[in-house]
């Protein structure tokens, strides 16, 4: 069971290094905002971002989506709530801090939105109802996570990772409440220069929240011995992520 106060502190810790870091974080913003048809005859008014973080898809979805009138913003940490309505272009905003699987929402809303989140979620199948609920009717589900490749060398080396969901069990459960519009799935690999700049990575973007075992000096150099000659090629090291992307509608 994923501990929800670690992830709340370790991306809270992350703050100000988050943006300069999240380089996987905006291509996936970017790929499920370009799968979203905002112009569809659909009035979209009326949105909650859920796992808002520092507002990486809050400002790219107010000028995607020109048309919302009221954004609803929701994130673990407190604080991110108002940094992320910072770089909304929009002035009705709310912030509604804590977790997403257990607070009460404020429905309908004409779509729901979250980008790089629901893989921290206890339940997914359990929110998708919530969600489901507070849809207007007609309205719109967007959101991407990530699937079982995801971060596969760091679980390889060390075991220590999050049970993803498959593309299709992601499907199967989200046909259960919505009709699905929209899925697909990329692998997605960056290259660095160390195994240590690897850890810095995701230390500086809050996705180090699952690992419980200190860093000894012995483990270290073994992680970063073993990374190199497994993971190394021409551009350096690399990591891969393996994002989700599905769009519904009620």
């Amino acid at each position: 069971m994923i501990d929800k106060e670690r992830v709340r502190k370790s991306f809270q810790r992350a703050a100000a290094s988050y943006d300069s870091q999240a380089m996987i974080q905006h291509l996936v913003a970017d790929h499920l905002l370009g799968l979203l048809n905002c112009h569809d005859g659909k009035e979209i008014h009326r949105v909650l971002e859920i796992g808002c973080c520092t507002g990486l898809l809050t400002r790219k979805l107010t000028e995607h989506c020109s048309e919302i009138r009221e954004l609803v913003l929701n994130d673990l940490v407190e604080g991110f709530a108002a940094q992320a309505g910072n770089q909304a272009g929009i002035t009705a905003i709310s912030f509604l801090a804590g977790d997403i699987e257990t607070i009460p929402l404020s429905g309908p809303f004409d779509l729901i939105i979250s980008s790089s989140t629901f893989h921290w979620l206890h339940d997914l199948e359990g929110l998708l109802k919530k969600l489901t609920d507070n849809l207007a009717p007609s309205a719109t589900l967007a959101f991407s996570m990530y699937g079982p490749d995801n971060l596969q060398e760091i679980r390889q080396l060390t075991g220590i990772g999050l049970d993803y969901f498959s593309l299709q069990e992601v499907q199967a459960m989200v046909g259960k409440h919505l009709i699905l519009d929209h899925s697909d799935q990329q692998r997605e690999v960056f290259h660095f220069t160390s195994p240590l700049e690897v850890l810095t990575h995701l230390r500086r973007t809050g996705v180090n929240a699952v690992s419980l075992k200190p860093w000894t000096h012995r483990r270290l150099q073994r992680f970063k011995d073993e990374y190199t000659k497994k993971f190394s090629d021409s551009q350096g090291v690399r990591l891969t992520y393996h994002p989700l992307y599905l769009i519904a509608h009620r």
